[in-house]
């Protein structure tokens, strides 16, 4: 007896209709939202046309066991998965499938179906593999009338038309998105032109309007051109900008963050330095006052010392005259005078340079507290760090690389990123364990060592400046006033190294932990340095110096601060990385190079900012010598880091070194160099041989003298006063400014913990929702494939004779 053929899975196969194929426009929204849903209709149609069709064969021992089984699957002619079609219809309506629909969307959408199609068309036999009696003939066989070829332009006519109803931005912006190759790209660019563009080009054989667009194209896209060399040159103009990269890719985020803060240095510098040129340097450059009787002679000792010649220059305080400049006019020919306004506009110097000192310092002031906000919201932005190596490893090579070298750059780039991640995340899996009691006892003897060099030196340094105090020759021979700064270095130089040898001992886990540790220590003892010295210069030096020019005498020590901290900057850098590594290399034959001390070049640099703050006042050229020492100081740092280092045996990533480097430099650094600033101004009496305040008590004094010229001027300019007298010297709108300050402050400190609060809400949230997705849909498979299973058994049941079975029930 026949048996019926057994139907192993079945799909009914929509009609086609030519009004149903017809594709929604962008511009009716009633139809964008059923879009899914037809895609997902016609995915499985597709899906059944190629791997899902009717399969009939006669039913094998192990039929009902593979329908039978609870966890069989629906599996496409590929294995994957494929849900039915009331999954999809609920899939497809789905806020999350239908909401947000743009017209770039749809239209990608749309061609993404023709390059299907194109793709199946390309999957059917060749023509070579098919026997000769059943080739169709040539002849016969119109391509043209080919359905799927008809189809293919039906669809390409519409994404043209589409494309031609936007406007040229929206249509490159959608051209770019789509995933096609740049010829096809350009061949739709080509076809959505409007009907002018193709005006224009039948109009190529009448003559002049031909010649006339062909001119300005050839101009728009020279200018074009042109803008994309300007831009380029602009991006090779950035200094360093390879040489950034190189560091980054070799030696990890930890030692670019030192390059980068070196580089932000040179950016302050710059900023502080235009105004000191353009309204003091500049002006007394142009109107030199007369000099003085005998002018030493240059002698070469002055590199080192900042004397003798120099202290005839506009380097120092000293230079700049108290007289207000202006314009001189040409004797007349009758002997009388100059007329009053034949003079020009008088330039008052002691005003111009006490509000340019004050100016340059308020722009740093806002452009430090700008770059410290800007570094927080950076490095402590919300954000999950889960997927970050997928995404690392995934998303981080940039296609557009063609040059070889950039590509080697890029992949050394790649590369100490993944090994910076693993670290963070093997160091964040052994946090969990303790140190025991040696590790703590090594601890507590490290602290306590600490605080010898934390007060041996301050003390050493104040010991020496006394004793330089009471020499009666010590401000006369210029070889003796290196000898403070010598000192200075040298305890700096070697407070680090101490640092370094406990940092050995204590062994910490972290290797952030460890350089963190280490910037504390040496800041501290740089800072408690510095302000010893502040002490010397201003509440002794001043004494001892009535009767010579004590601003001249602190821009010299300032002067000769930096210049022995740069010179022994280099001998660290020789001494420290290249002997070491020939030693090590030649004498005790090891293969490691040293590594690059991220804390003490960091303090370095910090140090000598400070440096460069606290002499401002008393050089106004000293910013441009800081310009030329970060220049030199990144090219040999770079030299030798690259001869003489290795990268970190530990790395990790420098997340939010730059953000502590900033802070550092603004609230103890650049707050302690404006304390000083406003004591000296505001306390101190200036000398009355020389500078611009000579004949004043205090340098505050030149505001309230021109203050007072401007009440006598006449009422247009009474409003002056006012504000003087009400809003500077008043204290009372500095305090209220202050509190609405930190009351901003700490409302915007709220606001971004309430920000953290909702996103971590909503990462719940849409973690739920996600999860409740896929239950929703697991639920509606399973009762689909109940459904079929049930189905198909009944169908079974019913197909198979009774002969097959006895009285009790039992089959043969």
């Amino acid at each position: 007896m026949a048996q019926p053929p057994v139907f192993v899975l079945s799909v009914p196969e929509t009609p086609d209709d030519p009004e149903g194929s017809q594709e929604p426009s962008p511009y009716d929204e009633s139809e964008v939202h059923d879009s899914f849903y037809q895609l997902i209709q016609e995915q499985s149609r597709w899906a059944a046309e190629e791997g899902l069709e009717l399969q009939q064969r006669e039913p094998g021992p192990g039929a009902l066991g593979a329908l039978g089984d609870d966890h069989q699957a629906l599996l496409g002619p590929e294995g994957v998965p494929v849900h039915s079609m009331a999954t999809l219809r609920i899939l497809a309506s789905m806020p999350s499938r239908t909401i947000g629909r743009s017209r770039g969307a749809i239209l990608s959408q749309l061609y993404n179906r023709t390059v299907r199609l194109r793709r199946r068309a390309a999957r059917r036999p060749q023509l070579r593999d098919v026997g000769r009696s059943a080739r169709p003939s040539l002849r016969l066989y119109d391509l043209e009338l080919d359905p799927l070829v008809l189809e293919e332009e039906e669809k390409r006519v519409l994404l043209v038309k589409e494309l031609q109803g936007l406007t040229v931005a929206q249509r490159d912006h959608v051209l770019r998105g789509m995933p096609l190759s740049l010829a096809e790209k350009r061949c739709l660019r080509e076809e959505s032109r409007t009907p002018r563009g193709k005006r224009r080009a039948r109009q190529g054989g009448r003559g002049l309007p031909s010649c006339c667009s062909q001119l300005q194209d050839s101009c728009v896209l020279a200018l074009h051109n042109l803008g994309l060399v300007l831009l380029s040159g602009l991006q090779a103009l950035k200094p360093w900008r390879y040489a950034l990269k190189r560091i980054g890719g070799q030696f990890g985020s930890s030692v670019l963050s030192y390059f980068l803060f070196l580089k932000t240095l040179l950016a302050f510098n710059a900023l502080l330095l235009l105004p000191l040129l353009a309204f003091i340097v500049g002006v007394q450059a142009a109107f030199p006052p007369a000099p003085p009787a005998s002018v030493p002679a240059f002698t070469g000792l002055e590199l080192l010392t900042g004397g003798g010649r120099f202290a005839h220059t506009v380097l120092y305080y000293g230079y700049y005259s108290n007289a207000t400049l202006s314009q001189p006019c040409a004797s007349p020919p009758d002997g009388g005078q100059c007329p009053p306004e034949a003079g020009g506009l008088p330039y008052n110097m002691p005003l111009a340079y006490l509000f340019t000192v004050g100016v340059a310092f308020f722009i740093t002031c806002i452009t430090l507290v700008y770059s410290m906000s800007r570094s927080f919201g950076e490095s402590y932005r919300v954000g999950s760090t889960s997927g970050v190596h997928a995404i690392s490893v995934f998303c981080s090579w940039d296609y557009k690389v063609t040059q070889k070298w950039a590509s080697r750059l890029q992949h050394d780039n790649i590369r100490t990123q993944l090994k910076e991640l693993l670290a963070v995340w093997q160091l964040r899996r052994g946090l969990g364990a303790c140190a025991g009691g040696c590790g703590v006892a090594v601890l507590g003897s490290c602290g306590c060592c600490v605080w010898g060099p934390r007060w041996a030196a301050p003390w050493a340094v104040y010991s020496f400046s006394e004793l330089m105090i009471k020499s009666p020759g010590s401000t006369e021979r210029e070889g003796a006033l290196l000898a403070l700064p010598l000192v200075v270095c040298l305890l700096n130089l070697g407070a680090p190294y101490l640092y370094r040898g406990l940092a050995a001992l204590e062994r910490h886990d972290s290797p952030v932990l460890e350089v963190y540790v280490a910037i504390c220590r040496n800041l501290i003892l740089k800072m408690v340095t510095l302000g010893i010295l502040c002490y010397h210069w201003l509440g002794r030096r001043v004494g001892t110096l009535r009767d010579q020019c004590w601003e001249n005498f602190v821009g010299q020590e300032l002067y000769r601060l930096m210049v022995m901290d740069f010179l022994f900057t280099l001998l660290d850098t020789l001494f420290g990385e290249l002997v070491w590594r020939l030693i090590s290399e030649r004498t005790l034959k090891r293969r490691g190079k040293p590594e690059f001390d991220i804390a003490g070049n960091v303090l370095e640099l910090i140090y000598g900012q400070t440096l460069t703050w606290l002499g401002v006042l008393f050089s106004p050229l000293l910013p441009a010598m800081q310009i030329i020492k970060l220049l030199l100081l990144f090219y040999v740092k770079k030299t030798s880091l690259m001869a003489n280092c290795q990268a970190p045996r530990r790395p990790w990533k420098a997340s939010h070194m730059s953000t502590v480097f900033i802070s550092l430099l603004c609230f103890p650094s650049f707050l302690g160099a404006a304390i000083f600033l406003c004591y000296a101004v505001w306390q101190v009496k200036p000398s009355s041989i020389c500078g611009p305040f000579r004949t004043l008590d205090t340098m505050y004094e030149a505001g309230k003298v021109w203050v007072r010229h401007l009440e006598r001027a006449g009422p247009r300019v009474s409003w002056l006063p006012w504000i003087h007298r009400y809003l500077l010297e008043n204290t009372f709108p500095i305090y209220l400014v202050s509190a609405l300050l930190l009351a901003v402050i700490y409302l915007n400190i709220q606001v971004v913990k309430g920000q953290r609060k909702v996103i971590c809400l909503l990462k719940e949230q849409i973690s739920n929702e996600g999860e409740d997705k896929i239950f929703l849909i697991n639920k509606l498979q399973s009762v689909y494939e109940r459904k079929e299973r049930s189905r198909v058994g009944r169908t079974e049941a019913a197909a198979m004779p009774p002969a097959l079975f006895t009285d009790d029930g039992d089959t043969w």
